[in-house]
């Protein structure tokens, strides 16, 4: 059980440091092809996906711009509950759980390195240097007319996590519920013992 249970840290540390690698690596590519926001789509499906540079100043969709620091103390909280569950509360008892954590981990620690200003990525403009601390996002999606807000693997790291925790948190419930009788009827109409 004991070497089960560390093969877990090992692949959700993997997991975790492999998706914020690739997430930076990702962004600094993109941004030093395409340079900063304003520049033109790099199309690899005309008008269906393709790269375009864009910061976000928020959280979700640019929910919560201007409150950069505390999305940052969201993020680290975040991070200490997954390493409180992971380590202390057996959230690595099973594999679903350890590799949500692992990309959330992953997904949680690439935006939080642009939220601090990490990139170094500053806007100069009349003669002013400003340091930017926003998250740089690069993936353009089309729906039809509708164009998504762009995202970077960081967020489909934390979307894919999610979305294997509430996988698991379903899962588990239906490990939980007593089995019912096969037939409930010949199982009330037993005949009493005397």
């Amino acid at each position: 059980m004991r070497a089960t249970l560390w093969t877990r840290y090992a692949v959700f540390f993997v997991l975790a440091a492999t998706g914020c690698w690739l997430d930076l690596a990702t962004k600094a590519w993109i941004f030093d092809k395409l340079g900063m926001p304003g520049g033109p789509v790099w199309w690899v499906w005309e008008d269906v996906i393709g790269f375009q540079t864009s910061l976000n100043p928020g959280a979700l969709f640019g929910l919560g711009a201007g409150l950069g620091p505390l999305l940052v103390a969201v993020a680290i909280v975040a991070l200490g509950a997954i390493a409180y569950w992971l380590f202390f509360k057996d959230g690595a008892n099973d594999w679903l759980s350890t590799i949500a954590l692992g990309l959330i981990t992953a997904g949680i620690c690439g935006n939080l390195y642009d939220r601090l200003g990490l990139p170094g990525l500053v806007w100069e403009h009349d003669a002013a240097v400003q340091p930017i601390a926003q998250v740089r996002d690069w993936i353009l999606v089309m729906i039809g007319p509708y164009r998504w807000p762009n995202f970077n693997i960081a967020d489909s790291l934390l979307v894919c996590g999610a979305g294997l925790l509430i996988l698991h948190a379903f899962w588990a419930a239906s490990r939980q519920q007593p089995p019912q009788p096969k037939n409930a009827d010949t199982a009330s109409h037993q005949p009493e013992k005397a």
